[in-house]
């Protein structure tokens, strides 16, 4: 048993190092850069007073820690901080085998297989600063897979999740509908008391940021939101395209749905419906719900492999039978390696191309730069230059008049 996990746990991290190694060169985007920044600060032990005393990043605590480390170990070096990412993912998707329910190895092997390629949540994986949501899911699934076998390990795990994202109050819900995760007595109010008490300092945390927190006073998150069109709405998309096929599979089949993938992918996707600022959500933040779907897609292979077993048929019809589970999951790869590796690939590096374009200007050019036109914040470019370049951020011009008193040496201009 423990050699057979073992090389499920091998191929699993192997499929996550095919589908995203060619991704690990990708540069840092400009967001990554402040966020790096303010990790200086928040990241070290003199820092834990002044971050457990902001009321809107507490609950991101142990993103600033892991960015601290990685800067005081390599700096600047982009891979170093996809690799990172890429480790964490590794180790979710162990986790996402090893909390799955159904028959193993099968079912839960196919579904963490298909969770390492998933090319829906990638902007997880590939986006540094969303390292947030790896650390959330990290911790929340690890107190899952605890809850029966070390309860006290448990609690610490769960309050770690909610000090990597808000949206990690979900977990107690979500605690609440694993199969065979607890018995009744486990399910009570006194049982549940660590938990609940945990989630409820972290709601009254965020209440807390309230008239301080960006979140809410930029207005792109807001209980008004049209919730009832982006939940939905992501729900939907979430499903697309492989969630939809494993569905009409099992129902055509069985003519019954397991309901707890499904239940696992609305409400995980409950804390992001509340955006304001578009109707479908981030790929970054379907992270959670994507273990979900992966669940759902390993449920059908399953079946399928049992459907076609060849049983009963002539050697040669026997063969090609036993051919098509294999020929439908080198499809659902191909399809999600494919997008992986050409299409986001070129989105990320497009992403990146102005800050980079911007640092490099900034390493070659002594004097001052005026900016004349910036796709992203100037904060955003402030720092990269501080950080990227090892320059002051203000030798960065932003206004014309600055720009006649200082006479800048290079002009910068990306659409």
């Amino acid at each position: 048993m423990q050699r057979r996990d073992a090389g499920i746990a091998a191929l699993l991290a192997l499929l996550c190092v095919v589908a995203y190694a060619p991704l690990l060169n990708i540069p840092l985007i400009s967001d990554d850069y402040p966020n790096i920044a303010q990790a200086e600060t928040y990241g070290s032990l003199s820092g834990l007073p002044a971050l457990f005393h902001d009321a809107v990043f507490r609950l991101r605590a142990t993103s600033y820690w892991a960015m601290y480390l990685l800067w005081q170990a390599f700096h600047l070096r982009p891979v170093a901080y996809h690799v990172f990412s890429l480790l964490l993912h590794i180790a979710n998707t162990l986790l996402v085998y090893r909390v799955a329910p159904g028959p193993r190895p099968l079912a839960p092997a196919v579904a963490a297989g298909f969770f390492a390629v998933h090319e829906g949540h990638q902007e997880a994986v590939m986006w540094f600063s969303a390292i947030n949501e790896l650390l959330m899911f990290f911790f929340g699934m690890s107190a899952l897979l605890c809850w029966k076998r070390n309860r006290p390990l448990s609690v610490a795990l769960f309050a770690l999740a909610l000090l990597s994202k808000e949206s990690a109050i979900i977990f107690l819900p979500l605690l609440l509908i694993l199969p065979g995760a607890a018995t009744a007595r486990e399910r009570s109010l006194a049982f549940l008391l660590p938990y609940l008490f945990l989630t409820l300092f972290a709601l009254a945390s965020i209440a807390a940021s309230h008239a301080t927190s960006f979140r809410f006073s930029d207005g792109s998150f807001s209980l008004h939101a049209p919730f009832y069109i982006t939940w939905p709405r992501s729900y939907f998309r979430l499903l697309w395209i492989w969630g939809w096929i494993a569905l009409a599979f099992l129902w055509i089949r069985t003519r019954k749905l397991d309901l707890f993938p499904l239940l696992w992918m609305g409400i995980a996707l409950i804390p992001y419906s509340f955006l304001t600022y578009q109707t479908a959500i981030p790929s970054r933040q379907t992270y959670l719900a994507s273990a979900g779907l992966a669940w759902l897609v390993g449920q059908a292979f399953g079946l399928l492999l049992s459907s076609f077993g060849g049983a009963g048929l002539q050697p040669a019809k026997a063969r090609w039978a036993r051919l098509a589970p294999a020929l439908v999951l080198l499809l659902i790869f191909a399809h999600n390696l494919g997008i992986l590796w050409i299409r986001k690939r070129a989105q990320f590096l497009e992403r990146a191309r102005p800050t980079e374009e911007l640092i490099t200007l900034a390493r070659s050019t002594p004097g001052p730069i005026w900016v004349r036109c910036f796709p992203l914040a100037e904060l955003h470019a402030r720092e990269a230059v501080r950080l990227g370049a090892g320059r002051p951020p203000s030798v960065l011009i932003w206004s014309e008049t600055e720009a006649a008193r200082s006479s800048p040496t290079a002009t910068f201009c990306h659409h």
